[in-house]
């Protein structure tokens, strides 16, 4: 915010400096980049300790946001007239207990827009954090609506690119809020969801325009006032916390870079240009295949030295305020140069140290041998093995697995599903593990699975068949009955866990089902915000997005949040996996289950489960590959039979249908022959063992039925 009152600022600045301070006492300020964002963001998260609801932020403004030269007013967000001409919404000012949200009121305005976050922010948590909620006139609120922030001047205003300027005196203020919500709720409150922006430039997603703004628009006593306020929890509507980057904007630079912004407490930006001495006495000692142990003799300085950052091969591996660290993740047999240098607080750097030479041993050591190999989920034609993670002297970097004695494939996970076998057939299966120079265990004792008879699909339980994180609202699932009877959908919820459990997320937003899902069908949810007609037409249930449903939760997630499916309220399927942090596994991306799949799985095998898909397909919603559509067959008075068959497949016919055409297909969908000569029987015998479907053409309506050929 502009600093209109120059002398009161100073004096705040002076009065209050040392109670900013003594707030992060625990917080490492000699680090910089992400690991000062984490340090900040662990701070911030502890001392949240009071959670307002929405309504409380009607007396938190209030407090927080009072016309310093008057204090029965409250100061208006993108407001910058005093009320003396005709237009009431771009007042700066307004009678601190006008407030409703009509016209002529005053609003609390979310700053970082409700539907721009990732879900979208709900009336609680973020929601309701009052850091980045504001007064704002209500017609002006409405005219900013949920605008990203963009580059002008003056005052507040719509751009040409869509875009909202919120004014030169309120475009700091912006920024570090904006900056606080992405440090304290990370990918939920994206810098590149809330302005228009480059972060190219950046360790992560904040973009130049905030950075630009911080330091265009300096920190003011208005601002400092809401800081002082919400950190003292005897305060009735306080959270606890602060804003770090209204207390000290530099800290800013020191994660992200960008222009230098303000220090206003004066520990990076002294008089001080003297650089630490450069460390001496690198020594190196626990030489291992992977890693190295580096310490070295302390600096010294002229006031003190912070930190040091450690080299290998004169790329920056770290940043320590120690004199010791380990180096982890090199390779075998392979020379480094390690070198270190010494910094202060005010960043002053030394030279690098003269570089120590250090030769890792070399890796002869085999992983150990897989263990406790398991069968499961065995078809009519696949199954899976699972087994316990081998170890080694470095790393375990994959595992192969044999079949009958011959290799079938690589994979890094301990889990593998074989596909495309043949019915009622026993194999010996055995897994080695592997590292990273290539050293392999001994095969693993075998273990004898067998595919099942084709009588029966196998499922017991119904399970997720397709989900998609597709562009804006565009968010659905697809649940798939491949037992022998309807299900009753009143035992089921689907639930979400926010950024695969970050900041100590855990399942949420629980979504009741209801309804029957009828034996070979499928049963799909959408977002009600949805906008791609394919999802529309196919929708069984429609999650209304609203902010009593927080916006359509769970049908909100995005890539990096985990969906459940429950029964009885215990997980039965998954789509992620369950704390597993922002790993982006789904973002922008169509996944849809493999066809070898007939059973639930409550940990999620990506690669041998899911097919992936460009964001946005959504041409096989509606439908299933083991069903080939959603109706099925059950005519009365036809009968294909004997099933399972060795050649022939019979028809009876007692209602005398009109058989227009029959097409056999693979379980893919393929489609291998189509008869339009309707006899008594169809001969298969070319057909190789396996499962295939009829598709049947009755009086312009299509249907379906599963037959075996041994």
């Amino acid at each position: 915010m502009f600093k209109r009152l120059f002398l009161f600022i100073a004096l705040a600045c002076i009065t209050i400096g040392y109670s900013q301070q003594s707030y992060y006492n625990d917080v490492n300020l000699n680090l910089t980049g992400i690991t000062l964002k984490e340090e900040l963001a662990t701070k911030i998260i502890s001392t949240h300790t009071q959670f307002l609801f929405y309504d409380q932020i009607w007396d938190a403004s209030k407090a927080t946001d009072v016309n310093p030269n008057n204090n029965n007013e409250v100061l208006l967000i993108y407001g910058y007239e005093n009320g003396t001409d005709a237009d009431v919404t771009n007042d700066r000012e307004r009678g601190i207990d006008y407030n409703s949200g009509d016209s002529g009121d005053w609003n609390r305005e979310h700053v970082f827009s409700q539907s721009l976050g990732v879900p979208p922010l709900s009336d609680s948590g973020p929601g309701s954090d009052a850091h980045h909620l504001r007064p704002a006139d209500a017609q002006r609120n409405s005219s900013r609506n949920n605008r990203k922030f963009t580059s002008g001047n003056g005052n507040s205003t719509a751009q040409a690119n869509g875009g909202w300027y919120p004014g030169d005196e309120w475009k700091g203020d912006v920024a570090r809020m904006m900056m606080y919500m992405y440090v304290r709720y990370g990918e939920r409150c994206l810098p590149t969801n809330i302005g228009f922006g480059d972060n190219s430039s950046t360790p992560d997603d904040m973009i130049d325009l905030f950075l630009q703004w911080n330091v265009e628009d300096p920190v003011s006593a208005f601002e400092m006032q809401r800081n002082t306020y919400h950190e003292n929890t005897s305060n009735q509507n306080a959270q606890g916390n602060r804003n770090p980057f209204i207390d000290n904007p530099i800290l800013a630079t020191r994660i992200w870079g960008g222009p230098k912004a303000e220090d206003t407490w004066g520990i990076y930006t002294n008089s001080d240009t003297e650089a630490p001495s450069v460390p001496i006495n690198i020594a190196l000692s626990n030489v291992t295949t992977f890693s190295v142990d580096v310490s070295w003799s302390a600096s010294t300085d002229n006031t003190a030295t912070s930190s040091y950052d450690v080299f290998v091969d004169g790329n920056l591996i770290k940043n320590t305020t120690n004199t010791n660290t380990k180096i982890t993740g090199l390779s075998s047999n392979t020379t480094y140069a390690i070198s270190v240098l010494a910094k202060d607080i005010a960043n002053n750097l030394s030279a690098q140290s003269s570089a120590v030479n250090v030769t890792t041993l070399q890796d002869t050591e085999a992983p150990s041998v897989p263990i406790n190999i398991i069968i499961s989920n065995e078809t009519d034609m696949s199954f899976k093995i699972s087994w316990d993670a081998a170890t080694d002297n470095t790393a375990v970097t994959g595992y192969e697995v044999f079949i009958d004695g011959n290799f079938l494939a690589s994979t890094i996970g301990t889990t593998y599903t074989v596909t495309n076998l043949t019915i009622s057939t026993s194999y010996n299966v055995q897994v080695l593990a592997k590292d990273i120079v290539d050293n392999k265990s001994a095969l693993s004792t075998i273990v004898i699975a067998t595919t099942t008879n084709g009588s029966a699909s196998n499922a017991t339980e119904i399970f997720f068949s397709e989900y998609l994180e597709g562009s804006s609202n565009n968010k659905a699932l697809e649940i798939v009955n491949l037992t022998d009877a309807d299900i009753d959908l009143s035992p089921y919820s689907i639930k979400r866990q926010s950024n695969g459990g970050l900041n100590n997320a855990d399942w949420e937003n629980s979504l009741q089902l209801s309804g029957i899902i009828k034996q070979d069908d499928v049963y799909v949810i959408i977002n009600g915000s949805a906008s791609i007609q394919e999802l529309i037409d196919e929708a069984d249930f429609v999650q209304l997005n609203a902010s009593e449903t927080n916006w359509g939760a769970p049908i909100n997630f995005n890539g990096n949040d985990p969906i459940g499916l429950f029964k009885n309220d215990i997980l039965i399927d998954i789509i992620g996996t369950y704390n597993g942090g922002s790993s982006n596994f789904a973002k922008d991306k169509t996944l849809r289950r493999k066809s070898v799949v007939y059973q639930s799985n409550s940990t999620f095998d990506l690669d041998n489960e899911w097919d992936v898909y460009p964001k946005d397909t959504t041409d096989d919603f509606g439908k299933y590959y083991n069903i080939l559509n959603t109706e099925n067959f059950r005519l009365k008075g036809l009968k294909f039979y004997p099933n399972p068959t060795k050649g022939l497949l019979y028809i009876k016919n007692l209602e005398n249908y009109h058989i227009k055409e029959i097409a056999v297909f693979t379980v893919l969908g393929k489609k291998i022959t189509s008869i339009t000569n309707i006899t008594n029987k169809i001969d298969v015998h070319s057909l190789s063992k396996g499962i295939y479907f009829l598709k049947l053409e009755i009086d312009k309506n299509l249907h379906t039925i599963k037959f075996i050929k041994k």
